[in-house]
């Protein structure tokens, strides 16, 4: 397969891991070892200062920690646009330094998100999942990273696809009351 590396997952209902459910995942990297990558979609309720004290001033609103998925959550990945970045993992997309200085980085970035942990998968298995139709996978707009409204993000990527996928945005969260 192709790499996706920059391009979005967006779970479909078919996938029953409650990790992701109705998430949308910015893959950051994908080759045959595997794929890794952040939700975009489940802001936390944890202020950006109670964890990197000072770079609520940096980050795009919400200044809330994101949960990037379930594998490392001791960790922060700060995901930047339009500034230094440690490497260029999808371009436009890369890796912030968080050990940084942030009063030195107020206004360098034109999108920056921090988030807890991230979301993996090994040689093969996200291939699987989506051979299994658990994830649409579709073009990524920087916007999507850095929305201001995470809780529609899920619907508003699918909508923007048009044709059956726009329909899906519509379903219900659970089928059954439908």
């Amino acid at each position: 397969m192709e790499s996706l590396r920059g391009q979005l997952l967006v779970a479909t209902n078919r996938l029953q891991d409650l990790n992701f459910r109705r998430t949308v995942v910015l893959l950051l990297e994908h080759n045959e070892e595997g794929a890794f990558g952040v939700v975009l979609n489940h802001p936390l309720e944890v202020e950006v200062d109670d964890v990197l004290p000072g770079w609520s001033d940096v980050v795009d609103e919400p200044s809330v920690v994101f949960q990037g998925g379930p594998v490392g959550l001791d960790g922060a990945i700060g995901v930047a646009t339009g500034g230094p970045t440690l490497e260029l993992m999808a371009p436009p997309f890369g890796l912030a330094d968080l050990d940084a200085d942030p009063a030195l980085l107020v206004g360098v970035f034109t999108g920056l998100r921090v988030f807890a942990g991230h979301s993996g998968w090994g040689g093969g298995q996200l291939e699987a999942e989506i051979e299994e139709r658990s994830w649409f996978v579709v073009d990524a707009l920087v916007s999507d990273a850095f929305t201001g409204a995470p809780d529609q993000l899920w619907r508003g990527v699918l909508r923007r696809q048009g044709g059956d996928l726009a329909i899906v945005a519509n379903f219900p969260d659970d089928a059954r009351l439908n």
